[in-house]
């Protein structure tokens, strides 16, 4: 970190252009260096913070002594100058999309292009292109087509093996078939990479590098599988098999979750045409000192000056003065991708490393004193992890608190009071928020049996009166036991035990917050009644849903298996889901019964369907 960061008046010019890592070959040079080991491309903007992946995996680079660039959004539509004006890279090319898919990132939920992309200057559109990371990786294939080129992030992470791609409607085989990358890191990338260089560096030919954990590959079928004593393997059915059978398709997918989450996971083998995709293991969970290490690499935590004339970038905004204290989430919610690509297990920063970034956020241009979020992907989750190792161990679980908590599970939230106590603690912090979702149902007594009910209550009320910011945002998702139970979500009885304990406090505290709960519509297995109880339930609790969305069918998830297959992976029974976008919208159109446009539609679906009784509940009371 410069010398510079210890002036708070500081602006974004008292930096030196060579305190991010190089973007051109201008930049290169201002550093002394005439060729570069690494060059990483981005279909993000490049921010120099430990939240955005490029940014991290740059600096891992260079702090094992690597040369490295950054060459963010690519142009695709001139000459390709941008995919050759840094040269030819010592080691390897690597690309991403990005924080987020590019589908997902470019298209909403109805496959309309979105107005603005959250991680370019502006947030204009247009800067990444659909399915990045291909696009990127072959561009690079024809112009260097002997130099090797490793995808990782989360587009790559999630299309690593054969997915329904739901912007085309079609089932892909792995990101690796189409892209022609030589090598995926999927998940948190760290680990892979640092012994990754770490073999090149000592000479080991890159064709060689195929028993790296938490990597992939695209071996010849008739190739010799490398060998690994400490491995088991297994095979799932083949993309081709998938093509013709939906069933199929569906029943690779437990496999394909139950190793991701397990502590020591399988070799997968899956064939494609006539190769064999073959996907290592993933590394352990990583350790304090890992973390903390990651984290307290030398970031500028600011945008690249190239940026300076053409506006905010809407992403680091909205993290700009955050502070991530954990990865990973075992909710295992079967709509999300977190755990497939974080991990089920989480990986905590010492407090020591938080209170360090704290510091450095204090000193950051227009910091005012306030701490937008102190959280991680479920905020309550930080230091929570198995009472016994062993147990965890052989556990093949995709969830450690659904249907029920685990009885192995430490959810203690201790760790974290203290920590918000010490951050507040900081003479030039006024008030921390804690901005990322709460998992409300651990601070549910009659949920969360095992655990301390005043330790649920000391967390809960520190939360309420000193740690939200008008609203607090829970995600019960749905009302119906039955569409909860697939989600993974507990039954909305919890909910309303919940927002008792919530109003509790608030009177108590005279605080005036509001609860803020999140749904879903469309969901597998969410029928048109049970949307409109939806609407019934949250009505007689008092709420005009907000913070509502349409279920997006993303790669790696159950949710996704079943939208496009029919059947649960696990069970293979068949389930219900809403494909059409009638079905979707008419969904949809429940979270807004209070709108009068939408009052007579509910009115004729409700008679249609003989359930005088919800309608009744919602429109005539």
């Amino acid at each position: 970190m410069p010398n510079q960061i210890q002036n708070k008046q500081k602006s974004l010019e008292y930096y030196r252009l060579s305190d991010w890592l190089p973007t051109n070959k201008r930049e290169a040079k201002v550093r002394g260096w005439e060729s570069l080991d690494v060059i990483l491309f981005s279909g993000d903007a490049y921010i120099d913070h430990p939240a955005f992946g490029p940014a991290v995996v740059g600096r891992i680079l260079e702090s094992m002594g690597l040369k490295v660039a950054i060459v963010p959004q690519p142009n695709v539509k001139d000459n390709l100058q941008d995919f050759t004006k840094l040269g030819k890279p010592n080691l390897f090319f690597a690309v991403t999309s990005g924080s987020m898919d590019s589908m997902v990132s470019n298209y909403t939920a109805n496959k309309r292009l979105r107005d603005n992309d959250a991680y370019t200057p502006g947030g204009d559109k247009g800067f990444r292109p659909d399915y990045a990371t291909t696009v990127y990786t072959k561009i690079l294939k024809e112009k260097f087509p002997h130099v090797p080129v490793i995808i990782g992030g989360i587009e790559a992470s999630l299309r690593r093996v054969t997915h329904y791609d739901y912007w085309s409607d079609t089932l892909k085989p792995s990101i690796l078939e189409e892209s022609g990358a030589d090598m995926l890191v999927y998940g948190m990338g760290e680990q892979a990479i640092r012994e990754l260089v770490t073999l090149l560096l000592k000479g080991v030919p890159f064709d060689s590098l195929k028993t790296i954990k938490q990597t992939a590959f695209m071996l010849p079928d008739y190739d010799k599988i490398p060998k690994n004593k400490n491995w088991e393997d297994v095979r799932i059915h083949s993309h081709e098999d998938c093509l013709a059978d939906k069933k199929t398709f569906a029943s690779n997918f437990k496999i394909i979750e139950t190793e991701s989450n397990k502590v020591k996971g399988r070799r997968i083998f899956q064939k494609v045409g006539d190769r064999l995709l073959t996907i290592n293991p993933p590394f352990p969970t990583m350790t304090e000192k890992e973390m903390d290490a990651s984290f307290d690499l030398p970031f500028i935590r600011l945008p690249h000056p190239r940026y300076k004339n053409r506006g905010p970038i809407p992403a680091f905004e909205m993290i700009k003065f955050s502070i991530n204290i954990h990865r990973g989430c075992f909710g295992g919610c079967s709509f999300c991708t977190i755990s497939a690509h974080q991990g089920k297990f989480i990986a905590s920063r010492s407090q020591e490393s938080i209170l360090k970034e704290v510091d450095r956020v204090t000193k950051m241009p227009g910091f005012k004193g306030y701490l937008s979020d102190v959280g991680g992907p479920s905020a309550n989750m930080y230091k929570m992890k198995g009472k016994i190792q062993e147990i965890c161990d052989r556990c093949t679980s995709p969830s450690c608190i659904s249907p029920v908590i685990c009885h192995n599970l430490d959810t203690s939230h201790q760790a974290m009071t203290d920590l918000y106590k010490a951050i507040d603690a900081h003479p030039d912090v006024k008030k921390s928020f804690v901005g990322s979702g709460i998992r409300y149902d651990m601070l549910v007594p009659e949920f969360n049996k095992k655990a301390d009910p005043k330790d649920l209550q000391n967390y809960t009320e520190e939360v309420l009166k000193n740690h939200v910011s008008g609203r607090l945002k829970v995600a019960p998702e749905h009302t119906s036991d039955p569409v909860l139970k697939l989600m993974r979500k507990p039954s909305f009885k919890y909910f309303h035990i919940f927002k008792k304990q919530f109003d509790s406090i608030n009177q108590k505290f005279k605080l005036n917050l509001q609860l803020i709960p999140y749904f879903i519509s469309s969901h597998p297995a969410s029928e048109l009644e049970d949307m409109a109880n939806l609407a019934c339930e949250t009505k007689d609790m008092g709420f005009k849903l907000e913070q509502v969305q349409g279920f997006t069918p993303t790669p790696m998830t159950v949710a996704t298996v079943i939208y496009y297959s029919g059947y649960h992976p696990y069970t293979l029974k068949k389930v219900y889901t809403p494909r059409t976008k009638k079905e979707r919208d008419e969904q949809h159109r429940f979270f807004f019964w209070y709108k009068k446009d939408h009052q007579a539609w509910i009115r004729k679906t409700l008679k249609r369907v003989n359930r005088l009784d919800l309608l009744q509940r919602l429109l005539m009371k």
